[in-house]
């Protein structure tokens, strides 16, 4: 019997901080979406992909869904409802070591509705951070999860330990339609070079920042060139055989953040530069030269025509 081949998306939805990041890092194999004890780390809706030999698995990892204070809170929420849309899949990710509470009815309420479309994507409650609580615990609160959400499957998982992913991705898989692979094997994002870069700039400076700065910070890579190595402007490089330099701005909304950014006597600035320095040259496979500076742009999150500057 001829073995049938299943591709299609997948969108991760919970509320903000419930481990989705670290699942498509998990479920890819590789770092394609960043990671943060903050919450609202993400805010795009960012594939990952995982091809397998009889499946290929488009994950999309949206930003926290959450009641939005700002014009940008707005658009993450329209965002994640425009994915649900258009998916097979949704995942919805409830951690094992949290009471269900009013950010997952707010979410499950958006499932609801969905259901009455006609076109309704299968839905897996995908029970996060397993490895957190102790057995009874975690059967205990997967039997709330059965009573709290209309699903299809319930899976427990820890991304942390690797448990239970494969059998994760097995359960997606069979709600996909049937069909060819839809990215070539090897991509493992659809995340340009930039996009990355950005992130990881914005997750090394989300490190140790009090609680208000995460939501402020945006981060725009302005150039990604190659120079000689003797520092001639002019020169004339092949690609690979000088040094990359990459410059990135990152803004902030008040002159109070960039203090807090940059640190004392520089000191922070440089810390988030050594850390981000340590992705890009995994994601770029070459030594990279980071040049950060970090800039005002005034309450931002509020501005629509900041908003299209900053990508938004």
């Amino acid at each position: 019997m001829e073995t049938v081949h299943r591709s299609g998306f997948v969108a991760l939805v919970g509320r903000p901080n419930v481990g989705k990041s670290t699942l498509t890092n998990a479920m890819v194999g590789d770092k394609v979406a960043i990671t943060s004890s903050k919450p609202q780390t993400t805010r795009r809706a960012i594939r990952g992909i995982v091809s397998r030999e009889n499946d290929q698995i488009i994950i999309v990892d949206t930003p926290g869904v959450h009641r939005p204070r700002t014009l940008l809170g707005k658009r993450l929420n329209d965002l994640v409802r425009e994915t649900l849309a258009e998916v097979d899949v949704v995942g919805f990710c409830l951690p094992a070591d949290q009471k269900i509470g009013p950010g997952d009815r707010y979410i499950a309420e958006d499932l609801r509705q969905l259901r009455g479309n006609r076109r309704t994507p299968a839905i897996v409650a995908i029970v996060t951070k397993a490895d957190l609580v102790s057995r009874d615990d975690l059967a205990a609160h997967l039997m709330e999860v059965e009573r709290f959400v209309q699903a299809e499957d319930i899976v427990p998982i820890s991304a942390v330990e690797g448990q239970q992913i494969d059998v994760l991705m097995d359960v997606i898989a069979s709600h996909l339609p049937e069909g060819p692979a839809l990215y070539p094997d090897d991509q493992l994002t659809e995340e340009s070079v930039s996009d990355r870069i950005a992130e990881l700039v914005r997750e090394a400076a989300l490190e140790g920042v009090r609680d208000e700065l995460p939501h402020s910070l945006a981060v725009v890579v302005e150039e990604i060139v190659e120079e000689s190595l003797d520092g001639d402007p002019f020169a004339e490089v092949a690609p690979g055989e000088g040094r990359l330099v990459v410059r990135v701005s990152l803004f902030v909304e008040r002159d109070s953040q960039k203090g807090i950014v940059i640190g004392k006597g520089g000191k922070r600035l440089k810390q988030v530069g050594t850390r981000a320095r340590r992705g890009i040259r995994d994601l770029m496979g070459r030594s990279v030269h980071l040049d950060i500076r970090v800039k005002v742009a005034k309450d931002w999150q509020r501005d629509p025509k900041q908003l299209g500057r900053l990508g938004f």
